[in-house]
């Protein structure tokens, strides 16, 4: 069954993201939904021929984690985006980034920090399987870095595509405005 681009026309209009960078961003996205589904096609066609061990299937499977990861992590940003107000303190995930990291404000130093270093990727604030932590966590390109046995809780894309057409160079800035409508409630039901 192949993936389908869900529609996130509703972030339109937010505060700090110009229509312009929305509708380059959706199409970036739209464009790994095709490729998951014609890496997944072809490499299904590949099986059936019996074709497993040749260079171009180790390298489409290899891609397949690219594109993949490219239009999950891209789904996991829009959908935390579009909220109005800030994280409620009294909520479940508040209080476990307390426990976590000492305060919600040592770890919001931590999340922008580490959103501000220098290179391509995601932000991801991460819950371990195993025992429940939140970690931040730099990924460096889609297919790189993401821990395994880890869901995703908050996902930022600090890519140039996510920012550059708004704010140039000025990554904290584009970060403040991430910061300004994060859909908490989004965040907090990925929260196990």
């Amino acid at each position: 069954m192949p993936y389908t681009p869900k529609d996130y026309s509703r972030l339109t209009g937010i505060e700090g993201f110009s229509e312009t960078l929305l509708k380059n961003h959706f199409t970036l996205y739209q464009g790994y939904v095709t490729n998951t589904n014609k890496v997944l096609d072809i490499l299904g066609q590949m099986l059936k021929d019996g074709k497993t061990a040749s260079p171009e299937f180790a390298e489409l499977k290899r891609r397949l984690g690219w594109e993949f990861n490219g239009m999950r992590l891209h789904e996991y940003y829009f959908e935390n985006l579009g909220g109005k107000s800030g994280i409620s303190k009294d909520g479940r995930l508040a209080k476990k980034i307390g426990e976590d990291f000492g305060s919600y404000e040592a770890w919001e130093k931590d999340f922008k920090a580490t959103g501000t270093m220098r290179g391509i990727g995601w932000i991801v604030l991460y819950q371990d399987n195993t025992n429940g932590r939140l970690i931040n966590f730099w990924v460096n390109e889609h297919d790189v870095s993401n821990p395994a046995g880890s869901s995703p809780i908050l996902v930022m894309d600090v890519f140039e595509h996510a920012f550059m057409i708004d704010y140039g160079l000025k990554r904290a800035d584009y970060i403040e405005a991430f910061f300004k409508n994060i859909d908490w409630a989004a965040a907090e039901v990925r929260l196990k």
